[in-house]
């Protein structure tokens, strides 16, 4: 086993690190975005974002599966424009893997965000910086540490992703299996002692991401300007 369990491993940990950098872009953008106070509809975005989080994984994996499989408008689309198939394939571990992780980094990321002192922001402001540049200027590199932290997060979460996966990947061996569902199929097939050691090396890696992230979201809290103290790395 000792063959197939660095296979599985290394795809799984290769997996869910495209999968939290497909989302590293449009996660800064919606925490950005729910950072505004101004934004219309924020609720509902807010409310759109976390639906991952509340759902069944398997409703996520078919809604995915009706986008993307060939019946679908998005993967009828890219099989007819392009001849990708997207369903049961490594790319759509990658997606589910993301869409799952998202919310995590979202809400990872606004919190460290918005942990930042808002009179810098209205001095970047008043110097004639539009919101966006002090977002990219100044308030993203003061919370760097705190969405660093959100990333490792989503990255665990990824790793452990399996109800969105199986729905619209499969389990598939050696094509989109992953240490979920490798773990899955070993307890289904009553391979328990392989089963055992998939278990193991899961919580491992899962409790080497989480403590990353909580030390950096720590090391995130002390470095930010805090609300209303107008200095950068003020102590609490």
């Amino acid at each position: 086993m000792g063959q197939d369990l660095a296979g599985i491993v290394l795809f799984t940990l290769a997996a869910a690190a495209a999968s939290t950098a497909w989302i590293l872009v449009p996660g800064l953008l919606l925490a950005w975005l729910l950072t505004s106070h101004r934004l219309r509809g924020r609720a509902v975005l807010e409310t759109l974002v976390t639906l991952p989080l509340v759902l069944p994984p398997t409703a996520v994996g078919l809604i995915l599966l009706l986008l993307l499989g060939r019946g679908g408008p998005l993967g009828g689309w890219l099989h007819e424009t392009f001849g990708l198939d997207v369903a049961f394939t490594r790319g759509a571990v990658v997606i589910a893997g993301g869409i799952m992780a998202l919310p995590l980094l979202v809400r990872t990321a606004r919190g460290a965000l918005e942990d930042v002192d808002p009179a810098l922001l209205a001095v970047s402001r008043s110097l004639g910086r539009s919101s966006w540049a002090t977002f990219v200027e100044v308030q993203l590199p003061l919370a760097w540490r705190g969405v660093l932290g959100g990333l490792v997060l989503a990255f665990s979460r990824a790793l452990g992703e399996f109800g969105a996966t199986i729905v619209v990947a499969g389990n598939i061996p050696g094509r989109t299996q992953t240490l979920a569902l490798a773990l899955f199929q070993r307890v289904q097939t009553g391979r328990d002692d392989e089963a055992l050691v998939l278990a193991g090396m899961a919580a491992m890696l899962a409790f080497v991401a989480l403590l990353l992230s909580q030390w950096l979201s720590a090391r995130g809290d002390r470095s930010v300007g805090r609300r209303g103290t107008g200095v950068v790395g003020y102590p609490r």
